[in-house]
Parts: C-alpha cells; structure tokens; sequence
C-alpha cells in the first residue's frame, strides 16, 4: 500500500524527536502527516478541596506542556515545507481511543512515538483505536536513531495466522521493494492445523510471486521470550525493520497476560510494522 496521509501521535514526553521522525517520513513519501498531540486527564481521587486543588492544578500543567507541544510541533511542520494539519486533545482514555480510531480510518499509517509508547495507558489507547477500532497499520518509532518506509532489510515475523498474513499484506509493497525479506517462525508447529508440513513455504510461495526477494528460517527459542527472539534475530541479520501481526489472542486476553506484542511494545528497539 502507499502511504499518503500518515497520523502521528504524539506525546508530551520525546515529542521533538517524535515529531522530526514523523516529519522525515512524510516528507520521504511526500505524504500529508496529520499529527495528533494526545494527553490522558486523570480522574480526581477524592473530592475534599486540598486533593481537588492539586489535581486542578495537575491538569492545567498537562494541558499547557501539550499546548508547547502542539505549537512546537506546528513550527517544525511548518519550517519543513510539508502538507500537515494538527490537532490535540485531553481526555479521558477511552474518549481518546474512540477519537483515535475515527482519525486512523482516514490514514494509511499510525505512527507511534517514543512518548507515547512509555507510558501504558496512552499506548493502550492508540493501539485499541487503531488497531483493533479502525484496522490502520501502525508503526512503533525506534527509541534511536530513525525509520524508513522503505527498508533494505526487512524480518516478517510469521505464525501462520491471520493477523500476521494481514500484516504482510498490508506491507507488501515494502517486502517487494526491499533487498530480502526473512521470513522467521519461532519453534514452528509442523503439524496440520500448526504451519504445516514445510513451515514458511506457504507464504514464501505467495511473496514470491509478487517478485519478493524471501528467505524461510526456522529459529528455536530455548524457552526465551518471543519478542525477545525476534528482536534478537532482527538485530542479527541488521534488519530495518520487523513487520508482524498484532494481538493474536483476544482483546480480554491480550490486556490481561500480555502477550508478543506487549513485549515488542515494550522493549523492542527496531522500527516494528504492526497490523491486525
């Protein structure tokens, strides 16, 4: 798919390295970055006037770093000569996740920042918005250095689900342009309703034929963490970038253990392209 308009929200924490990566990446597929400055108000704990008090002034605090955050990122938009609009907001999470995903069914591509992805209850908003509200794409920053919607390198992360065979599909046209795709599957289940008897020749067979340039690898996880494999294997074959289906279990389930994608959330350092 191409990516035209590209909605990047934005936290009050990292938000200038946020907003200059969002920045480079519309500005590398000349594409309308929309960006969304997005900050969680905290319910008032009691209502005797002292603790009322200070959350008042807590929320004005909030409010005013996301209004610096808001301009500043307006004058970098600005500066940089590109096709933007922005917005912020301040509210409830489940206010924001509704609003989240109403914005993400009008973006190709959901960018989710460093700010954002730190703190929990923010990133659990974006993520139930677009992913699982609106069905958009999202990439997770890396915490250094930058991302391309073009890699060279790139690691499918493969189970023979429908979420990850979405997830590929939705990148296709990276996986085609890109130098070589590795298919990797984490202790593969050979059997029927596993990833069958050649586990990856399935969907290496179908990338193939879209002239993608794939490799099957098979790789063990000695009782390691999945996220934690990936992003080991990604860093060894210097991937640009990990694509890979999100939340795989349920909802319920998903907020309630965790989960592959819980960790990468949490930990991972590569770009990672999620879709479900």
């Amino acid at each position: 798919m191409t990516f035209k308009t590209i909605l990047a929200v934005i936290g009050a924490r990292d938000a200038a390295r946020d907003v200059d990566k969002a920045i480079d990446l519309a500005r590398e597929h000349d594409a309308h970055l929309s960006v969304l400055v997005v900050g969680a108000a905290l319910q008032p704990v009691m209502a005797d006037y002292p603790v009322a008090a200070a959350w008042l002034d807590q929320r004005q605090k909030d409010i005013d770093d996301l209004l610096d955050v808001h301009h500043d990122a307006e004058d970098r938009c600005r500066k940089n000569g590109i096709s933007f609009d922005i917005d912020s907001m301040f509210d409830d999470r489940f206010i924001l996740e509704s609003n989240i995903g109403a914005r993400a069914m009008y973006a190709d591509l959901v960018l989710l920042g460093n700010g954002v992805r730190g703190d929990r209850g923010l990133r659990k908003s974006v993520m139930a918005g677009a992913a699982f509200n609106a069905g958009t794409p999202l990439l997770l920053l890396p915490q250094t250095g930058g991302a391309s919607l073009t890699p060279k390198t790139v690691l499918l992360a493969w189970n023979s689900r429908p979420e990850a065979a979405r997830a590929a599909k939705a990148a296709l046209d990276m996986l085609v342009a890109a130098a070589v795709v590795h298919v990797v599957l984490v202790d593969p289940d050979s059997s029927y309703f596993g990833n069958g008897g050649e586990p990856g020749a399935d969907i290496a067979a179908f990338l193939a034929r879209h002239g993608v340039r794939v490799m099957v690898e098979q790789v063990t996880s000695s009782g390691r963490d999945v996220a934690a494999v990936l992003t080991q294997h990604g860093r060894e074959i210097g991937c640009d970038m990990i694509v890979m289906g999100a939340y795989g279990h349920s909802r319920l389930r998903e907020s309630i253990f965790g989960g592959v994608t819980a960790s990468i959330l949490d930990a991972c350092p590569l770009p990672v392209f999620l879709a479900r």
